[in-house]
């Protein structure tokens, strides 16, 4: 695609952005989802396709890169790395001068938390974008008379006797070379200042003389540079799947195709194999580079959607012929026994996920009251399931997350989402005992009742607790359904409930407060009233 040489855009995406806690232990601010896509995709949206991006990349540097490169192949983009994004002498201003040679020309500069809904106007001329607020304690705010911008004032300014007009991180430059003599002077007198950055610039500029910039109001601004404005942007910019976050990985939805991120590479590696082992039964990876991999998107309705309890059962006998079939590859068993595989999978792993909730949450393994009943320890109730039993399975092909929101009812049939990248190591084979206690888990406990936060757990000041949940009718139906289907199978319906209990409690480390406690105290509640059943 030809470049629009009137001018360009710099995106800064180098700092590390500590207002957002844990959403940046594994990967970068801009690569934080709002709605169905990642911050830095909605500033790089708002611009034509053929204006040059000039992105500036520090902390999880080689993340960004790979993700344009994966979502805007044909975008004009220019990465510049900044050396010192985060120590004595960072700033603002010092990362945008690594950029200066390649912003000769008008530009924009976009902060890497600002969304805006705005049609944003080109660099004609010198502007400072601004939003109307009575509350500047927080940010910046522009001192304005007319259109014509006086002065920004650091944050908690009063600003009397002036429209209080926030800064949000959204300049045009029209003057670059002024703009790039201002910052250099600015940064040769005080090297080690860390708030310098583009409004100190604009304030040299404007009383200097040698600038007027022109104030451009926006109707809708959302600052994403920390946790309570990427809440209230996830309010107003919907993700229609509703998509429980975590913090090591994302999903990424476009309009012809969907990117995965995992922190764990080897994740992406294994998912890229496997969806080559489910050819015909998930869509087509089109691409994957470092902690990304992309594929095709597939028109269809989400099963959690539009699923009934007739054509549950038509799916679980398309999944029965078609996915839980003998797998094709037997030798990557190694001489391991599968049984070995299945216990190391659901004992061990149990054990190590739930120490790491207990650890997280303060909690010890011990006797506790849920709802009303006596549930032992979880480390009493591991001693009584039989794993010889719960393990005795034979290998098969496999999903492993099959959930209905994983699942896409089209014209022709199903397609499978979101595929496990392995089971306990194997590429090709796993238990559909495991994708069963899948299933069963997320008719009882769903995206869409989740986000709405319709679940419940209450520590009273006895020490009781009591869990519960919000289920659906037509949901409840679907298990019924399911466990016709599993006993006219003659599959052992104890064990997909008992596996069913442990993948709550293995789900309880991978999620925020409250759900991880919600689904640590469900899963020991359900693992003892099915460690009584004897069907």
């Amino acid at each position: 695609m030809a470049e629009n040489k009137a001018y360009k855009v710099l995106i800064p995406a180098a700092s590390v952005s500590s207002q957002l806690g844990e959403l940046v232990q594994y990967t970068n601010h801009a690569l934080i989802r709002v709605g169905k896509k990642p911050t830095l995709s909605h500033i790089i949206e708002a611009y034509a396709p053929d204006v040059p991006i000039v992105i500036l990349i520090g902390h999880f540097g080689e993340q960004v890169r790979d993700f344009v490169k994966l979502a805007y192949p044909e975008r004009p983009v220019t990465f510049v790395e900044v050396d010192n994004y985060d120590g004595p002498g960072s700033s603002l201003g010092y990362s945008m001068l690594q950029a200066k040679d390649f912003l000769q020309c008008p530009f924009i500069y976009h902060a890497g938390d600002t969304i805006v809904e705005d049609k944003i106007a080109e660099p004609l001329g010198n502007w400072v974008a601004c939003f109307q607020s009575s509350d500047t304690s927080d940010y910046a705010s522009i001192n304005v008379v007319g259109d014509r911008v006086m002065h920004i004032d650091n944050k908690g300014a009063t600003n009397y006797g002036y429209t209080h007009n926030l800064h949000i991180g959204l300049v045009g430059i029209k003057q670059y070379d002024i703009f790039w003599q201002s910052l250099e002077s600015l940064y040769q007198a005080n090297k080690l200042d860390p708030t310098l950055g583009d409004m100190a610039v604009i304030n040299d500029m404007i009383s200097s003389r040698q600038s007027f910039f022109k104030s451009l109001p926006v109707t809708s601004w959302f600052d994403v540079g920390h946790l309570r404005g990427i809440d209230q942007a996830r309010q107003k910019i919907k993700d229609p799947l509703h998509i429980l976050d975590k913090i090591n990985e994302s999903i990424f939805i476009f309009r012809d195709f969907v990117i995965k991120f995992f922190y764990d590479k080897k994740n992406i590696d294994d998912r890229v194999a496997r969806a080559k082992i489910l050819s015909g039964l998930v869509p087509r990876v089109s691409g994957a580079v470092g902690n990304f991999y992309r594929y095709e998107f597939v028109e269809g309705d989400l099963y959690s959607r539009v699923v009934s309890p007739h054509d549950f059962l038509h799916f679980l006998e398309w999944a029965e012929t078609n996915l839980w079939t003998k797998p094709k590859e037997t030798t990557e068993l190694g001489g391991r026994d599968f049984k070995d595989i299945c216990h190391d999978f659901y004992y061990t792993k149990t054990v190590e996920r739930t120490d790491k909730l207990r650890s997280l949450a303060g909690l010890k393994d011990q006797e506790d009251i849920i709802n009303e009943e006596k549930i032992p320890s979880l480390g009493k109730m591991l001693e009584m399931i039989d794993f010889k039993w719960l393990c005795d399975s034979q290998p098969s092909n496999f999903h492993g997350d099959f959930i209905l929101d994983n699942i896409l009812k089209t014209k022709h049939g199903y397609c499978l989402l979101d595929w496990r990248q392995n089971f306990g190591g194997l590429l090709a084979a796993g238990d559909k005992y495991y994708d069963l206690a899948k299933l069963n888990h997320n008719l009882t406990v769903n995206h869409d009742i989740v986000n709405q936060n319709l679940f419940s757990i209450e520590k009273r000041d006895d020490g009781h607790v009591h869990v519960d949940i919000l289920r659906k009718d037509n949901l409840v139906h679907c298990q019924e359904t399911l466990y016709s289907f599993l006993s006219r199978g003659q599959y052992d319906i104890r064990k997909v409930r008992v596996l069913t209990a442990l993948i709550w409690l293995n789900m309880s480390p991978l999620h925020h407060e409250p759900f991880n406690l919600f689904l640590y105290y469900f899963g020991k509640l359900h693992l003892w009233r099915n460690l009584q059943r004897e069907n």
